[in-house]
Order: C-alpha cells, then sequence, then structure tokens
C-alpha cells in the first residue's frame, strides 16, 4: 500500500476575512474548536482541520488574524508547507494581511495559494481590480505568479477549482524525511478523560511510534508514548509533516506548555544563545545593538537581547542582514535551520527574522575576527565544511554525541562527513566509545609538546628512564585523553619515543653515569651480592654512597630495573643471584628429601632468621617455586 503524503496547509489573512469559513467549507471540519471563538466569530487560538485529496493528506492549521492574537498565529506558522493566503474581496489586503504575509516569508515558506473570499459579495469588474492589487501586492516575493482563485464559502462557488489547485500544489511539495530526528513542537496541551495527558503539534522532521521514550524539552523528562492520534484517528507511527496528538505517560498536562518540545531522549540540549543571521523587514525600524525584541520559533516565545555582530557596530538599517547573537531569556530546544520571527518589544510588531546558524554559540569578544567567516560556512557550507568549522573552533574535539546536539544531523551523516575530512586530513577520528572527533591539527600540535616535555624531564632526571604517562600528559597541557593517545602512538610509530609500561622516553636514550655514579651503582650492587640472604637495610648501604639521597635512589632504582636486585618486601631487597642459589638448593632439597617444607626446615636449610624467611617464602610463592599448604610450604 502506497503511503499517503502528509502536507501542513496553514492559513494567513486578516480579520474576519473568512478563513476558518472557507476550511470549514473545504473540509467540512470547523476549525472554531473554542466557544468563544465560535460566539464572537474569530479565531482566537490555532485551529485544525483535515482534507485528503487524491493520497494528499492535507492539514489546514487555521490561525488567528487578530492582531492580538499574532503569537498563535506565528505558533500555527511553525512546519508549514504551503500557505493559503486569504484576502476578501469586499476589502482587500489589510494590515494582519501584509504582517501574516510578511512572517510567512521570514519563515521561508516555499509557496502558496491566494484565496479570494466572499467573491459573491463583488461582482466581476471589483473581484478583476482586487486580483490586480493582489499581484502587485506579492510581486517578487514567494507567492510571484501563485494561483489566485475567487471562492464564496456560502455558495460553494470556486471551492472545486480550490481542491484542484491545493492538490496540484500538495503535489509539489517535497517529502519530509522520516528518518531525521523527530522534533515535535507541542502547541497545547490538555487532559482527556480516560487518556490522561495528550499534546498537540506538527511533526515537523522525523518519525514517532507508540511505546517510543521521548524526552519534553528543556524541562529535561523523559516520557513514554502511550498512544498516537492524526486526523482523530488511531495510529502507530506518525511521520514528519502530521498534524500528531500524542497520549504521554509519566507527565501531568499542567506541566506542559506551549513552546516546549518533544524530541528523541537524551540527544538534544536546550540553549539560550545562538548566533544567527538576521534579516529586518524593508519597514521596519533601525535594529540598535543589544536591543530587546519578541522572539518566536516553532511554537516557542522568549524575549531576546540582540548582539549585533556587524563591522559597523551601532545598528541595522531596515531591509538590512546581519550576523547577530541571540540571547534569550528562557531555554529553548533550537538548532541549525531553525528559522525565526522577531517582533518590536514595545510597540509589539513584526520587524524581521532570520535563521539559527550555531545553536550553542560561545560568548563573542566585541568585532571578533574569526566569527563572521565561521558563520558563513555554517549558513553556506556543506555538511563536512561545516563540521570540520565546528571541530577546528574546539580544539580538544567534539565526541559525537556533541556533534548530534549541535547540529541535529543523524548519526550517518555524522560519520559521513566525519571520515571526508578525515581522508581529507582535516580531523582525526579517536576512540571508540565515545568516537571523539578532533582537528588533525590538535593532535599534532600535541606531539610537538609531548616531545618537547619528554626532551625537558630527561634533562632534568638523567638517571630516570622515563617519564610517567599521566605526568607527561599534564606537562603536555592537559589535552583531551584520546588526543593524547593518538599524538603519543604517532611519536611511538615514527619512532621518536617508546613506552614500557606506563612510562615514556626517548627512542634510543640510554642513562649515562657519571664515575662516582658507577662506582655508587657498583658499591650497592656488591653489598647485597656478599651479603647473601641476610641483606643489611636499604637505608643503611645508601648512606655509604659517594652520591647525595636523591641520585642515590635513582641509581637503586636503575638495578631494580634491570633485575640486577629484587625487592621483595618494602624494607628487603635480594641480589638475583642470590635468589638464583636459593632455588637451587630448594630443588637439590626437593629431590634428596621431598617435597614437603616445614618453615624450620627452611630457616636450617639457608641459615637465616624468621626475619628473613617468611619473606622469601612469601616472594616463593609468589614465583611459583612454593606453595603454601597450612603451616608447611609445597616445593613446586
Amino acid at each position: 500500500m502506497e503511503a499517503i503524503k502528509h502536507v501542513i496547509v496553514g492559513t494567513a489573512g486578516h480579520i474576519d476575512h473568512g478563513k476558518s469559513s472557507l476550511v470549514e467549507a473545504l473540509t467540512g471540519t470547523n476549525p472554531d474548536r473554542l466557544e468563544e471563538e465560535k460566539r464572537r466569530g474569530i479565531t482566537l487560538d490555532l485551529g485544525f482541520a483535515f482534507l485528503e485529496l487524491d493520497g494528499v493528506r492535507l492539514g489546514l492549521v487555521d490561525v488567528p488574524g487578530h492582531e492580538r492574537f499574532v503569537r498563535n498565529m506565528l505558533a500555527g506558522a511553525g512546519g508549514i508547507d504551503l500557505v493559503l493566503l486569504v484576502i476578501a474581496a469586499d476589502e482587500g489586503s489589510k494590515p494582519q494581511t501584509r504582517e501574516h504575509f510578511e512572517i510567512c516569508r521570514l519563515l521561508g515558506i516555499p509557496r502558496g495559494i491566494i484565496a479570494i473570499t466572499k467573491s459573491d459579495l463583488a461582482d466581476s469588474d471589483s473581484l478583476g481590480l482586487v486580483r490586480l492589487e493582489i499581484e502587485e501586492f506579492v510581486r517578487g516575493s514567494f507567492l510571484d505568479g501563485a494561483p489566485i482563485v475567487a471562492v464564496s464559502a456560502r455558495s460553494g462557488a470556486g471551492l472545486d477549482e480550490l481542491k484542484n489547485v491545493l492538490r496540484r500544489a500538495a503535489q509539489a511539495v517535497a517529502a519530509k524525511d522520516a528518518t531525521q530526528n523527530f522534533r515535535l513542537p507541542i502547541d497545547r496541551s490538555f487532559a482527556m478523560k480516560g487518556f490522561g495527558t495528550v499534546v498537540t503539534g506538527t511533526l515537523i522532521s522525523g518519525a514517532v511510534k507508540v511505546e517510543d521514550e521521548v524526552e519534553l524539552y528543556p524541562a529535561r523528562k523523559r516520557l513514554r508514548v502511550r498512544g498516537l492520534h492524526s486526523g482523530g484517528k488511531q495510529i502507530e507511527r506518525a511521520v514528519a509533516g502530521q498534524r500528531t496528538a500524542v497520549n504521554l505517560a509519566g507527565i501531568e498536562h499542567e506541566e506542559i506548555t506551549r513552546g516546549m518540545v518533544l524530541a528523541p531522549a537524551g540527544l538534544f540540549e536546550a540553549t539560550q544563545r545562538v548566533d544567527a543571521r538576521v534579516t529586518l523587514l524593508d519597514s521596519a525600524p533601525p535594529l540598535k545593538n543589544r536591543a530587546r525584541v519578541h522572539f518566536h520559533q516553532g511554537t516557542a516565545e522568549a524575549i531576546a537581547e540582540v548582539i549585533l555582530l556587524n563591522d559597523g557596530g551601532g545598528e541595522v538599517a531596515a531591509g538590512g542582514s546581519v550576523f547577530a547573537q541571540l540571547r534569550l531569556d528562557q531555554p529553548l530546544l533550537l538548532l541549525p535551520g531553525d528559522r525565526f520571527v522577531l517582533r518590536r518589544f514595545s510597540p509589539v510588531v513584526t520587524i524581521g527574522g532570520g535563521t539559527v546558524l550555531d545553536a550553542r554559540a560561545p560568548r563573542h569578544k566585541r568585532l571578533d575576527a574569526t566569527v563572521a567567516p565561521f558563520l558563513v560556512v555554517m549558513e553556506n557550507g556543506k555538511r563536512e565544511e561545516i563540521l570540520g568549522a565546528l571541530v577546528e573552533a574546539v580544539p580538544r574535539g567534539l565526541t559525537l554525541a556533541e556533534i548530534l546536539a549541535r547540529t541535529g544531523w543523524i548519526d550517518s551523516e555524522t560519520r559521513a562527513a566525519s571520515e571526508k575530512l578525515a581522508a581529507a586530513k582535516r580531523v582525526r577520528i579517536l576512540g571508540s566509545a565515545p568516537i571523539v572527533v578532533a582537528p588533525a591539527q590538535a593532535v599534532t600540535d600535541c606531539a610537538v609538546a609531548i616531545r618537547k616535555a619528554v626532551e625537558t624531564f630527561h634533562g632534568a632526571n638523567p638517571l630516570s628512564p622515563g617519564i610517567p604517562k599521566p605526568e607527561l600528559r599534564a606537562r603536555a597541557g592537559r589535552a583531551r585523553a584520546e588526543i593524547f593517545e593518538a599524538a603519543l602512538g604517532d611519536l611511538v610509530a615514527a619512532r621518536a619515543v617508546v613506552t614500557a609500561g606506563d612510562l615514556v622516553s626517548q627512542a634510543g636514550r640510554e642513562i649515562t653515569l657519571s664515575t662516582e655514579e658507577t662506582r655508587a651503582k657498583e658499591l650497592i650492587e656488591r653489598e647485597f651480592e656478599s651479603a647473601g640472604l641476610t641483606v643489611p637495610g636499604l637505608a643503611g648501604v645508601l648512606a655509604k654512597l659517594p652520591v647525595d639521597a636523591a641520585r642515590a635512589q635513582k641509581i637503586l632504582q636503575i638495578l631494580l630495573r634491570e633485575k640486577v636486585l629484587v625487592k621483595i618486601s618494602s624494607d628487603l631487597v635480594f641480589h638475583r643471584s642470590t635468589l638464583q642459589r636459593l632455588r637451587e638448593m630448594l630443588a637439590k632439597y626437593r629431590k634428596e628429601r621431598g617435597a614437603r617444607l616445614p618453615i624450620t626446615a627452611f630457616k636450617e636449610l639457608t641459615g637465616i632468621t624468621r626475619k628473613y624467611a617468611i619473606p622469601l617464602l612469601e616472594h616463593l610463592d609468589r614465583e611459583q617455586v612454593t606453595r603454601r599448604a597450612g603451616d608447611e610450604r609445597v616445593i613446586l
């Protein structure tokens, strides 16, 4: 069965120009759902109706026309594929007609249809004049050349022609990609008896299924989808472009407000600071730096402070376009590419709009020369160019999850872009869980810092075999662990450094001892070799050496690393030849007297006291030369 295409059609136009009556005439559904709306004859909030035309399901969003309720119009405009601009034959275009039209332009709605309503109230000459006025009104806009259909909701005239025009226009709308991350901006929340909390909205991307775990942003509450409805029918899965009602488990409807968004759990983060392209209407007053405005995106509304990022500084003139940072008074879920509308703080009129470019923008220094080139890439670049700019702006690198949250891309898109950049040697893909995409230059810089730190360490510690990795990472600038390991791996592969366990040293480096250090090393070795199994205390041996205490300790460590000496406890060190003779002694004992070895027999055999016997036996157990069996040992 062929899938039904879902297209959202939004009505726009002046109050009382017949939008709701036209929707009811087309669909048989009165979109005025509130008693006050029906009583007053105007739409105060969003109304919805549905119309199926040859495999295309149209969701008609009837938005308010009264100035007081333009914010509701803005809430309904999100996700619109096609606008139905309504202009009454007896009045022509009016102030709200122009404002709704400008809002549709600012939101980037790609196409539309114009309906001349109340055609039964005008003669043919008057309709001709209205048509000419409309053509002039929309010239040069996205509605230039759009179909203009005269209709009458009262008599039914022109309705069939309008349905045909709607069908053709809807078929030309590009199908939405249900594989993208789903987002549903909420425009209503209410309780339904027997179901609980229900929210409605237009699914602007992706898909959602019954029993999915979702998250409510910015509240960061994880919820379960109990049920889905669209067009009055229960469905198992909703896809992009559908008007959708979602029955949610785990929350009361009073906790949810218009402007919140349902999206995948744990994927995104709300933001209060975005970089954007802002464009003013030709009719707008100049926009001053740090001006406060009303910000509308999707179903959300906030107050924003506009920080201009242009060289001119002070203000943007009518019709101008500029990069700006918008600082919001509350967190919203925003992603790059989201279109928004700006309205003047007071008086409240539409002055412009724009597109989000960076939804996780840092604070910028005034006239930072790197900002504009970065935002140009964010605005116009291909996906790999955008990812390259993001990663290069964050030298510590970004995890896959951080990239997804910042861009809104899906996993496969991010991996493909990362691989292209890696092939071009702009980034390195590091680690596995999580994957980190880091600038190639960051790995190179870290390798340079590591080499310098190792060289400096050896200069200051000539008797040390190498520097421990944690200390090296700290000395090399505390790079991200994945970057540090990649840089270290590059140096090992290039044979510039070597690693031994946790120690890193210069390749080919040998410890060179001075004459007195060589003499001290010989003295330590001779002292322990001649002592046999009754070894002296470490402190006493080191105190007699012709070098200072620090060098004495380092020379001791050299002997231990070379396994000339073996430390079997915190204060007992033996020469390796002594321990080898002990093994031979035990092997002979086993051959002559059997494997059982009481502690008293061991003491007699070796001629040592308990002070030495117990630590030596524990060492032999660890070396699997003996095995403890009660109070005895078994020689293996």
